[in-house]
């Protein structure tokens, strides 16, 4: 059979459209509107704290450190002061009352106020300056406290912002993942033998984990880092409009740059996760075969292809790096240019008094500020494409169609009481195009017949009870099931009325007892001794430490093959079937173990529909009939002495296994 197990999805992938992709994540995303509003709001609150800041800074300065310059006298005997900084002291004091008194050259009264050249304050000493500034200490005190107010807030605020969004992201990858997974089960066989375990694996931890970092720190960065962005403009253009447009002529520059950032990002980003998937599929290859790696000594060409792969993931992470590299640094010399402009700009308005000092302060902290979330925006970008790349592959997956088609609801409520015939009507069947497996099998098994399927190795044997149990439909022809179409019957329906002992059974990484009666917990421990016992399973569970309570490592690895099979096969009565298929059930067994597992079989068999495929003989003698396929054909049908007396292919085959 030839299989595809190539990277085709991601051979499949085109040019992508972040937004169509973002469209495609709402109905994950829309449970949780609530929680996502009352975080736009904190981030909302958030975003006019930290517009605060700079401004508290400019008013602690104009007005308390440093007052701006103006014409408060006027009218007084010194003539207009247009550029002489004041320091205004209330004459209600009688210590201010006092300092004026041992001044009177230093001060203007004006009214109920004291006015004193800012220049003039270093000819008084530490005491009177105090107490000249007494109401400036005040206001510097108020606002220092209304500093310690909004960094609390802050804090509070983003605390509860990062827990809602966690939640919300947590919330939204654990419901991806389950739909991710309910869907992956849902599907047909053709579609696991197409992709490695590697991938799916990477598909389910991987890329959705990726996913939740888009909701916690994106959305974030599209709300808060954007109303940060254009509250910084507004606010720079409401204290100087001309400094403001002077600065922003820097902006065309950093749109280009980002937009050759995206560009250059996304193409690594993409082949960031391919190498991924793929050093995922090798390492899952890896560790699954490494008993013929070691016994072929095959560790140095395997080691060589893994070294090939995690070289070239190395080479698109040193690409992504050096793209980085630019990016950084460029908006950062873009951010140094722009607060240049504003020293040089605002700093010669400020001499020339039409610009105050904390203004001038505000606008270098606003201008860090604005620079801040445009350097932050290569980490976001970062993660939006890892993103958008892991939801690429998230959805390629949600989108294929490749299940068996289920029949309309009318027809699923159709009953099946009882298995009565099973019919294959000139059935066909090819895993690849022109590439025929199975041709022209007309075949009938009635209840509680026993049919045996012999044939060489690639005749259609395991293809044929594929058929049977519905993993794959005839490319042709006919499976019917009780005179009906198999598929025009709900594939639970009939599948709880069968099951299926295979070569090599798998075994959960669960207790023993859940691996035999994991379906059928309403049993009582008198029937789940018979069912051990009528099995040949008690033998195998007295000897492991914790009986049927023990624990086995994935595949069951921990017990042999033969203690595998009897549990496979207790597993099998558990179910009570009406029809049970033996897909080479006693291969690679010793001969005490197989007599066991025949015995086991025969107990199994009685009174129910069997199909054997085997490919000792022995194994089908006492079949009530056998089939034999040669190139997926049935060349002879008879019981095993008719068989024999023909002396023909099943004979020469018989006599090769004596």
């Amino acid at each position: 059979m030839q299989t595809d197990i190539g990277y085709f999805e991601e051979g499949q992938l085109g040019k992508t459209y972040d937004v169509k992709l973002l469209k495609r994540m709402v109905p994950f995303i829309r449970p949780f509107t609530k929680t996502i509003f009352w975080s736009v709001m904190l981030v909302v609150c958030i975003t006019l704290l930290d517009l605060a800041l700079p401004y508290a800074t400019k008013v602690a300065i104009d007005r308390y450190i440093v007052p701006k310059a103006e014409t408060a006298a006027e009218n007084s005997s010194a003539g207009p002061k247009t550029n002489t900084r004041w320091i205004t002291a209330d004459l209600d004091r009688a210590d201010v009352r006092a300092v004026v008194g041992n001044h009177p050259d230093l001060f203007e009264l004006k009214g109920s106020q004291a006015l004193i050249k800012l220049a003039d304050l270093e000819r008084l000493d530490k005491r009177e300056i105090a107490v000249i500034r007494q109401n400036d200490i005040r206001g510097l005190g108020y606002i220092s406290a209304l500093f310690l107010a909004v960094i609390v807030l802050d804090f509070i605020f983003n605390f509860f912002q990062k827990l809602i969004m966690q939640y919300t992201g947590q919330m939204i990858m654990h419901n991806l993942r389950m739909r991710l997974f309910t869907h992956i089960q849902s599907l047909s066989m053709a579609f696991f033998t197409r992709n490695p375990v590697g991938r799916l694996v990477t598909r389910v931890t991987n890329d959705v984990q990726n996913m939740d970092e888009l909701f916690t720190s994106v959305i974030t960065f599209i709300f808060k880092d954007l109303f940060l962005l254009f509250g910084i403009g507004v606010v720079l253009i409401v204290l100087n409009w001309k400094l403001a447009l002077a600065t922003f002529a820097v902006m065309p520059i950093v749109f280009v740059a980002t937009a050759i950032f995206s560009v250059k990002a996304r193409d690594i980003f993409r082949i960031l996760r391919i190498k991924i998937a793929e050093i995922n599929t090798r390492f899952a290859e890896t560790i699954g075969g490494i008993k013929v790696i070691q016994l072929f000594r095959n560790e140095t060409d395997n080691y060589r292809q893994f070294e090939k792969l995690n070289h070239e993931n190395y080479l698109a992470g040193m690409r992504q790096i050096r793209v980085l590299g630019l990016f950084l640094p460029a908006v950062e010399v873009l951010g140094v240019l722009a607060t240049a402009i504003v020293i040089y700009y605002g700093g010669g308005e400020t001499l020339a008094g039409t610009l105050s000092l904390g203004s001038l302060v505000a606008f270098i902290s606003y201008m860090k500020m604005f620079f801040r979330p445009i350097r932050d925006l290569a980490e976001k970008y970062n993660i939006l494409q890892n993103a958008m790349a892991s939801a690429e592959r998230i959805f390629l997956i949600l989108d294929s169609r490749s299940r068996l088609p289920l029949p309309a609801p009318d027809d699923r409520e159709h009953q099946l009481a009882k298995i009565e015939t099973i019919d294959l009507d000139n059935v066909f069947f090819h895993y690849v195009a022109d590439e025929p497996v199975l041709q022209a099998i007309d075949l009938t098994i009635n209840a509680g017949e026993t049919l045996g399927v012999v044939g060489p190795t690639g005749s259609g044997k395991t293809t044929l009870v594929n058929l049977l149990a519905r993993f794959y439909d005839p490319s042709s022809g006919q499976v019917r099931l009780n005179g009906r179409d198999l598929r025009g019957y709900d594939p639970q329906a009939f599948r709880s009325k069968m099951a299926l002992v295979m070569q090599d059974p798998f075994l959960f990484s669960e207790t023993v007892r859940k691996n035999i009666f994991r379906a059928d917990g309403h049993m009582t421990p008198a029937e789940m001794d018979t069912i051990l016992k009528m099995s040949n399973c008690e033998a195998v569970i007295d000897r492991l430490p914790d009986g049927p309570e023990t624990v086995l490592s994935e595949g069951g690895a921990s017990i042999s093959s033969g203690e595998r099979q009897l549990i496979s096969i207790a597993r099998a009565f558990a179910r009570n079937p009406q029809l049970i298929l033996f897909d080479e059930a006693t291969s690679y067994i010793d001969t005490e173990t197989e007599i066991k597992i025949q015995d086991a079989m025969e107990k199994l068999m009685s009174g129910r529909t069997s199909v054997i495929v085997a490919h000792r003989l022995s194994t089908v003698r006492h079949a009530d009939r056998i089939i034999v396929l040669n190139r997926g054909r049935i060349v002879e049908t008879g019981s095993h002495e008719e068989l024999m007396d023909r002396r023909g292919f099943y004979y020469h085959l018989h006599q090769v296994q004596v």
